[in-house]
């Protein structure tokens, strides 16, 4: 990965003159520049189109055109990584942050399939073997956070979170076992690698993911995640409580499909929970 920005940014005071002036002209506006052609940049520069053609070579690129194209590369990232979005007051902030959650989490209920989760509670409630996969920043916490919500309930789940890991456990499934896959991006190749095994080898696959993404098509019950990042970058992706919700959402649905005996699992956990404690207040929650 050749990160044209940062080199720019970083070498930038090393610089002559005249590359400092192409290279600011870059920084101004890294979209347009990668849709430039090389008298366009020039121009914008205020330099010769030799100058340009040099400046390309001095930060290892062959020609203009690899120039561009490494530019563009940078610039998909999207301009909210790019640009200064500027951050609100801090009351503002907090009431944006609660806000965007707010908004995330009404989007998504009303994306969830009733019978679609249904189907896929059962098929949990009725698994052999339940392997929930997820890797990368929060993917891989909220498998262990699925892992905790069925085990509760008494059923064989296991997160896992390791790429040769996933290899190996996929291979070992069989029919009767369920995949249950988290990945916001839907996009993680690792991961539909895992879940393609699985599936070779007669496993169900479900999906907490983006609809219309690789992983999604994969996935014979899907819980669709809607999202909608804002261009402040520095605040939390709201994203996190779509994939939540959709555990919760998932997890009462696979309890309440056994009520009695799911009551009396959390009853004896609460029990041993107090024990350990000391005691405790009748609604703490259960875990610590």
């Amino acid at each position: 990965m050749h990160d044209l920005v940062y080199q720019l940014r970083q070498r930038r005071d090393g610089f002559s003159p005249v590359e400092r002036r192409i290279a600011d002209a870059i920084l101004a506006d890294i979209p347009a520049a990668a849709q430039s052609g090389v008298g366009e940049l020039a121009a914008r520069a205020g330099v010769s189109v030799a100058a340009v053609s040099r400046f390309a070579k001095a930060l290892g690129c062959a020609h203009v055109r690899e120039l561009r194209a490494g530019l563009a590369e940078a610039g998909a990232v999207g301009r909210r990584f790019l640009d200064d979005a500027g951050a609100p007051p801090l009351p503002a902030l907090h009431t944006q942050i609660a806000d965007d959650i707010d908004g995330v989490l009404r989007r998504n209920l009303a994306g969830f399939s009733e019978p679609v989760v249904r189907a896929l509670a059962e098929a949990l409630a009725s698994a052999r073997r339940i392997h929930v996969l997820g890797m990368g920043g929060s993917s891989a916490v909220f498998a262990q956070e699925l892992q905790h919500r069925l085990t509760r309930l008494g059923l064989p789940a296991a997160a896992c979170s390791d790429a040769v890991a996933m290899r190996m456990l996929a291979a070992t499934l069989e029919p009767g076992d369920v995949v249950l896959a988290l990945s916001v991006s839907g996009l993680n190749p690792e991961l539909r690698e895992a879940v393609e095994i699985a599936r070779g080898y007669g496993a169900r696959v479900g999906a907490i993911t983006r609809a219309g993404t690789p992983l999604a098509a994969q996935a014979g019950w899907l819980l669709p995640l809607a999202l909608e990042e804002t261009d402040f970058v520095f605040k939390p992706s709201a994203s996190r409580y779509a994939v939540l919700l959709a555990i919760d959402v998932l997890a009462t649905t696979v309890a309440l499909l056994d009520p009695a005996g799911n009551r009396e699992r959390l009853r004896r956990i609460k029990l041993a929970l107090d024990t350990w404690r000391g005691g405790g207040d009748e609604r703490l929650p259960l875990g610590d």
